[in-house]
């Protein structure tokens, strides 16, 4: 089994250490050794050796092949399967489930091709963690930081490696867990907010909502109030601001579906109606973060400094990121970067956890035994009283629900990287070893992987419960499966299911507001839960799927609400007898 690989004798053996190579090249042992000291030697230089860029005659030389491969007889040189693309899967809006559908019929890797122009598509674990984890410095974020890059500029999500490492040195000490207690409160009195203004949707019979759009203004009032202490107050009102982020959000997704980027053509932001919209939102929106960063830093405190630097958030008056920024990191930092780290957090926080918690509500609705369950969760752990930090530990199936609508609809569906240099995959269960020239475009199928029967069982199914149970597959080679005594605090994750759920993405660049999405939407979910009884006023074939960014309903999601009960102690008892 070990290919090309002797295994040492002696006092140098190690029984069980030395994994081959999937290629025949080297052990995971000598990797994972030569790994450590190049990180070793990195930390004690303070410089990280990275891949160059992508050159263009990178990318010719990949047309080059690939023309080779389709029209003429010379053989594919990276050894995946091929599957011919059409143009409408990438312009119809949901690409995702054109991957799926390959996924079916190809394998676990696979090249999808659009004439001279190729992705490779992965949706096996194995792999996907060597990508984004094991050999994470080989690849960059590709074909998403070109598009995300005019509107996010270089935040976290675009930036290259050297800037993202800065900027993540930077923000990450924000997220603690003291402001992410506080930020529990916020979550609470927003979610009120809707809370309140569906009780007097509640007193008007027939009447529906549609939970998509409100919860989109909830996450958008949430993280204009954590991220920067700005009250947008969408779920009650309209502003420009609140038009052009929304306006900002669409432009986002249109770039990421659509298959050619006119918007680089000299001039296009002048002559096409859409791009001069577009700029015009930015701009106001660019205005209103300056004029945000500019107020933190003429206000800033010096009492509360020390409180800050203490992680006291009792007596701070504005514990927004922003504040935290501008007060413990304002000397290393540019407002232009500031500014773009304050977009990525608007733009990938706000829309990911709408999308979340709009699909968990629809798979709650949709399976009544599961919105049982949950609201007698709700009433055993709650009562009548609102979440907390500690109480949130305990609503264990909530976040299960909410864990399982992550696995069944991920938020993004793919994740996209970019090959800094020749590479060779590791075999996985996909049985053969696909090399990727420099510069070739890799898609991880998110959808792929939380949906493959090789990974989970009746993995069509919302069942919250598998997570629960531990599950393995010896046929995916090198795949340690699902350990749920590894899972995180606040939910399953990529450690625990061996890179098979990736929720937040995983590895160094792994989304560093899983955390705070988490809390939001357990917050949210709950005090629903607690208040109201939810009814889809549609079936759910009307509901739809479609995809950008993230993955939204086709038409909406127009739901039923009517006040529950006020529960008595009895009404307690039964429920906690229940859980």
């Amino acid at each position: 089994s070990r290919i090309g690989c002797a295994r040492p004798t002696g006092s140098m053996a190690r029984v069980g250490s030395a994994r081959a190579h999937p290629c025949g090249t080297r052990t995971f042992d000598a990797a994972r050794r030569t790994t450590r000291a190049k990180k070793v030697v990195a930390k004690a230089t303070s410089v990280q050796k990275t891949p160059g860029r992508v050159t263009a005659r990178d990318v010719a030389k990949i047309w080059w092949t690939n023309i080779e491969q389709t029209y003429g007889e010379k053989p594919s040189v990276d050894g995946a399967p091929v599957a011919e693309g059409k143009v409408e899967d990438l312009v119809q809006g949901a690409l995702f489930l054109a991957l799926y559908d390959y996924f079916r019929q190809s394998g676990s890797v696979y090249k999808l091709m659009f004439g001279p122009k190729a992705f490779m598509i992965v949706s096996d674990p194995v792999i996907a963690k060597y990508i984004l984890r094991e050999n994470s410095f080989a690849y960059d974020k590709g074909v998403l930081a070109e598009i995300l890059e005019p509107i996010m500029g270089k935040g976290l999500i675009p930036a290259d490696y050297e800037t993202w490492k800065t900027r993540r040195r930077a923000i990450v000490p924000g997220l603690h867990q003291a402001w992410l207690n506080r930020m529990v409160q916020l979550f609470t009195d927003c979610s009120e907010v809707l809370v309140s203004k569906l009780n007097d949707v509640s007193d008007e019979p027939g009447k529906v909502v549609d939970m998509e759009s409100e919860f989109c203004s909830l996450g958008l009032d949430i993280i204009g109030l954590a991220v920067f202490n700005y009250d947008f107050g969408s779920v009650t009102k309209e502003s420009p601001v609140i038009k052009a982020v929304y306006n900002t959000l669409r432009e986002a997704e249109h770039r990421s579906t659509f298959y050619f980027p006119y918007w680089h053509i000299p001039g296009a932001s002048l002559v096409v109606p859409r791009q001069r919209r577009f700029q015009a939102d930015l701009k106001l929106i660019n205005n209103c973060l300056d004029e945000l960063i500019r107020y933190a830093q003429e206000t800033r405190k010096e009492e509360e400094l020390e409180d800050l630097e203490k992680k006291d958030y009792t007596k701070i008056t504005d514990p927004s990121l922003l504040r935290f920024l501008v007060d413990m990191r304002g000397e290393q930092v540019t407002n232009k970067q500031l500014r773009d780290d304050l977009m990525t957090m608007l733009v990938a926080g706000h829309e990911t956890t709408a999308a979340l918690l709009t699909w968990a509500l629809f798979c709650l609705m949709t399976h009544p035994e599961a919105m049982a369950k949950a609201q007698a969760e709700v009433d055993a752990v709650l009562g009548d009283e609102d979440p907390t930090y500690e109480k949130i530990f305990e609503l264990k199936f909530v976040r299960f629900v909410l864990a399982e609508a992550l696995r069944l609809y991920p938020e993004p569906p793919i994740l996209i990287r970019r090959a800094l240099e020749d590479d060779v995959l590791p075999e996985g269960g996909s049985g053969r070893c696909v090399k990727l020239l420099k510069g070739t475009d890799v898609f991880i199928s998110v959808w792929n992987l939380h949906r493959s029967p090789d990974l989970w069982q009746e993995p069509e199914k919302f069942r919250p419960e598998r997570f629960l149970e531990p599950h393995s597959n010896p046929g995916v080679k090198g795949w340690e499966g699902y350990r749920p005594e590894l899972n995180g605090t606040l939910y399953p994750n990529e450690v625990s299911s061996d890179f098979a759920f990736l929720p937040f993405g995983g590895g160094s660049r792994k989304c560093i507001g899983d955390q705070f999405a988490m809390l939001e939407a357990t917050v949210a979910l709950s005090m629903l839960l607690r208040d109201f009884s939810l009814t889809l006023a549609c079936t759910p074939e009307d509901v739809g799927v479609q995809t950008g960014a993230t993955i939204h309903t086709a038409n909406g999601m127009p739901v039923s609400v009517t006040k529950r009960a006020v529960k008595t102690a009895s009404d307690k008892l039964d429920a906690a007898t229940a859980v």
